[in-house]
């Protein structure tokens, strides 16, 4: 049989040498007993050679050719032949697996974002993913990512392939970005430049943020949003080093920020090298979440604005957030949360994000 893909010989089945010494046992009128006497090896030595559980090694070869021959090559060329066949049907039945856990991957849309060659040929997209995971075959994606969630005691195991897509390519971005020492001192004090930067443009604030976060010990990486994975944003440790990864997949400049503190309130106060996840929905992040309240707008300012301001009007939210060096949308995303103002009358406070490009930073 011919792989078409590579034009290589596919055997159907790989047969052991054992099976040929059996023949010649049998012509030679020859049971297992006389023969190990013979070759000078344990008949429980023998009957692993016969059944394929121990190889032909040179010593043994030589120790055939004079027992009932032929010549010491013969024998190392069935023995050679049949691991290489073996193997070669173990690489294809990987193979064959490897196709099917395919199919659990977007490889369209990681390939329309840049993250994977585009190309139509199944093998060669198996290929590009082992080397994108880093793993020998893709019935490992999950195995080695349990060790890593593990060693950052993340106590969820994750199945879907495409939230392990996201976080590869998070960490990915993250190793490529040079950052100082991991300090949470330096975090905190940047909380109020952060929040400032809200009042700016993607394009202005982004390379700041960026900067900043690296000073800090922190890569901060966007990410596009593949199908299905609802994620907001992760952090992730790799060599020391912390990658706070964030979603852009069309996000309300509201949500972006405050997934951006959220991720901010792992660093700062739980334990280092802790993986963090977190979804759309999650209720069950409440201490970071919040912590990432208070980091935007800190309690004693957003009861003041409900307890003394017609918080209802746009512009004494927008006048009030200014004054608190805020953007308008954290304030309004407050208020939308606690269920104090309607969606459909704020959302020209809300503007959405672009998708901005990662940019490489030099600590």
């Amino acid at each position: 049989m011919i792989n078409k893909d590579n034009m290589d010989f596919m055997p159907e089945v790989a047969i052991p040498p054992g099976e040929t010494i059996r023949e010649n046992m049998e012509f030679l009128g020859m049971d297992q007993e006389e023969l190990a006497a013979r070759l000078g090896i344990t008949p429980k030595h023998l009957s692993n050679i016969l059944n394929a559980n121990a190889p032909i090694t040179y010593e043994t070869a030589l120790k055939l050719e004079t027992a009932i021959g032929p010549g010491a090559q013969f024998w190392m060329n069935l023995e050679t032949n049949y691991q290489l066949n073996k193997a070669r049907l173990e690489k294809q039945a990987e193979l064959n697996l490897d196709l099917e856990i395919l199919k659990e991957i977007p490889y369209k849309k990681m390939s329309d974002f840049g993250w994977l060659e585009n190309t139509a040929d199944q093998s060669k997209r198996v290929m590009n993913c082992r080397e994108f995971f880093g793993v020998a075959n893709l019935s490992l994606i999950q195995s080695s990512y349990a060790v890593m969630f593990r060693k950052q005691k993340q106590k969820n195991e994750i199945a879907n392939l495409s939230i392990l897509a996201w976080l590869r390519k998070a960490e990915l971005e993250g190793m490529t970005i040079e950052v100082e020492k991991f300090s949470r001192r330096k975090l905190k004090t940047f909380i109020s430049t952060f929040r400032k930067l809200t009042l700016k443009a993607p394009p202005q604030f982004f390379p700041e943020l960026q900067k900043l976060c690296a000073e800090c010990g922190v890569a901060l990486v966007l990410v596009e949003d593949l199908p299905k994975t609802y994620i907001c944003g992760a952090t992730i440790w790799r060599n020391n080093k912390a990658i706070l990864a964030l979603s852009v997949r069309g996000k309300r400049a509201d949500i972006f920020w405050f997934t951006f503190f959220h991720e901010l309130a792992h660093l700062i106060h739980h334990a280092k090298r802790q993986f963090h996840i977190n979804y759309e929905n999650n209720a069950e992040e409440d201490e970071a979440n919040k912590i990432a309240r208070n980091y935007l707008i800190p309690d004693h300012l957003y009861q003041d604005f409900i307890n003394n301001y017609p918080y209802t009007d746009q512009k004494q939210i927008v006048n009030y957030a200014n004054k608190i060096e805020i953007a308008p949308c954290i304030l309004v995303g407050r208020l939308l949360h606690d269920n104090l103002i309607e969606y459909k009358n704020y959302s020209n406070l809300r503007p959405s994000f672009e998708i901005v490009r990662p940019v490489a930073v030099n600590a």
